[in-house]
């Protein structure tokens, strides 16, 4: 079966909530504060978050323009003012654009790469959950994804050679993860603050192996 256009949609809801949730933690003062994108503040992590939720959702609806057009490294995100309302609104609404069946049929772009709809809507979990990461440990809030979404994240981040061995819970996860192949060529989903794989432990919790697969230290504290 070709996982990238026949996989099974899912939901995006908990991946966006847990996000959400965060946002009401994150004071004025730590908006210039470190994050484990170190081209980034807090601030533009935030920036990358509304722009990217609105990019996916219009990718969900196959709406093409300048929100699916313009590469996600273009230029450094800038913060609206008005953040605190515009950020969870557009969360809610990327979630309900991918619950959608069409969302997840035939073609669509983001961030001037064309991609299945299926490929996009993992790409869009991950982006989610991973930069909820980075806000996560940057302002010193706890973070618990949902399982289920972690465990996505993991099959489409993994190498085809581990993932075949049986990845989390035993799962062949070969076939998820040619949702990487389909982006710019280079094996990376289109995003510009991912990094080449860090090494995690085996037996360390999933989502500090699905941290370290997208270039970052599960270890890591804003100063260090």
């Amino acid at each position: 079966m070709d996982t990238q256009t026949e996989m099974e949609p899912f939901d995006l809801g908990p991946a966006c909530r847990e996000v959400a949730r965060l946002l009401g933690g994150i004071k004025d003062d730590q908006l210039s504060g470190p994050t484990p994108c170190p081209d980034y503040a807090v601030r533009e992590v935030l920036a990358h978050l509304v722009g990217l939720t609105v990019a996916f959702r219009d990718a969900a609806a196959k709406k093409p323009g300048p929100t699916t057009d313009t590469p996600p490294d273009a230029a450094l995100p800038v913060l609206p003012d008005d953040w605190r309302e515009v950020l969870p609104r557009q969360l809610d609404e990327l979630a309900e654009a991918w619950r959608s069946p069409a969302a997840w049929e035939g073609g669509t772009r983001i961030g001037g790469v064309d991609l299945p709809g299926a490929v996009a809507g993992l790409v869009a979990l991950n982006e989610v959950q991973i930069h909820g990461w980075d806000l996560a440990r940057s302002t010193g809030q706890p973070y618990a994804p949902a399982e289920a979404s972690l465990r996505t994240s993991f099959a489409m981040l993994t190498p085809p050679a581990v993932a075949g061995s049986g990845g989390p819970g035993g799962a062949d996860t070969t076939d998820a993860t040619d949702a990487t192949d389909a982006g710019d060529g280079s094996g990376q989903a289109p995003d510009g603050v991912f990094g080449p794989p860090v090494d995690v432990p085996e037996d360390a919790p999933l989502l500090d192996r699905v941290v370290g697969l997208t270039g970052r230290r599960p270890d890591w504290r804003p100063g260090e």
